[in-house]
């Protein structure tokens, strides 16, 4: 039976002048397993036997494995070719919604969405004076945007606001406190800077100028937390 020998460009897979075809098994070469055998010709054993000086011989590996190897799988992530970008905004999503918070500390309060930040957060409000929700990064992940919207306009952020790292970054305690003072010492609670109560008290005016123009069924749909109970399907419900 004739060889089916893969064809190499040009070359019909039988015909007489495919190399691979009239090349015979003794032209083939066995490839050496790294350099050092390759200089030597010879293949290295992957056993060696010693000999013990109370007598007798033990066959050990030739390439002694590492003593020292981690208890547990330590995973390796994977590469991602995939340039960071800010997350694109969902177009049921703009200055004004209000918002309803399915996760974090403020989980089924409702907060209204002021704009994206540079990292593709939303900045969103109570207001603090409504429901206690001060001024507040959320992944858009992990909120239902409602139908109900307020006329906010271009309202005005303070510049330190934007700066992410800076504004929205927990203050770290100087040094070390003995567990009992952590009970009786008043000053183990943390204090909010000046600059953040000032924005808040400027964010929540606005705030509660256009919620004050609604009416005031607004104001306690904002103050109430949204919750599901036995029997309710969140995957029909319009909010």
């Amino acid at each position: 039976m004739a060889s089916q020998a893969t064809p190499r460009a040009g070359f019909g897979r039988r015909s007489k002048l495919n190399p691979l075809l009239n090349k015979k098994p003794t032209d083939v070469k066995p490839k050496p397993r790294n350099a050092k055998a390759a200089a030597t010709g010879e293949d290295k054993p992957t056993t060696v036997t010693k000999q013990l000086k109370k007598g007798g011989s033990r066959t050990v590996p030739s390439d002694k494995a590492s003593r020292y190897y981690p208890a547990e799988d330590v995973a390796v992530p994977k590469k991602s070719r995939k340039a960071p970008k800010p997350a694109v905004l969902r177009s049921s999503i703009t200055p004004g919604t209000v918002l309803i918070l399915l996760a974090g500390r403020f989980r089924g309060k409702r907060v209204v969405f002021l704009r994206q930040l540079p990292s593709g957060l939303l900045l969103v409000t109570g207001p603090f004076k409504v429901n206690g929700v001060p001024l507040r990064r959320v992944n858009q992940a992990y909120v239902i945007a409602t139908s109900t919207k307020l006329e906010i306009g271009n309202l005005s952020l303070d510049e330190s606001v934007l700066d992410e790292k800076k504004y929205f970054k927990s203050e770290k305690s100087s040094g070390a406190k003995p567990e009992a003072s952590f009970f009786t010492d008043p000053a183990n609670k943390q204090k909010i800077s000046e600059s953040k109560v000032s924005n808040q008290k400027s964010v929540d005016k606005a705030i509660l100028a256009a919620i004050k123009s609604q009416g005031p069924a607004l104001r306690k749909y904002l103050s109430s937390t949204f919750g599901l109970s036995n029997g309710d399907r969140p995957h029909l419900m319009r909010f």
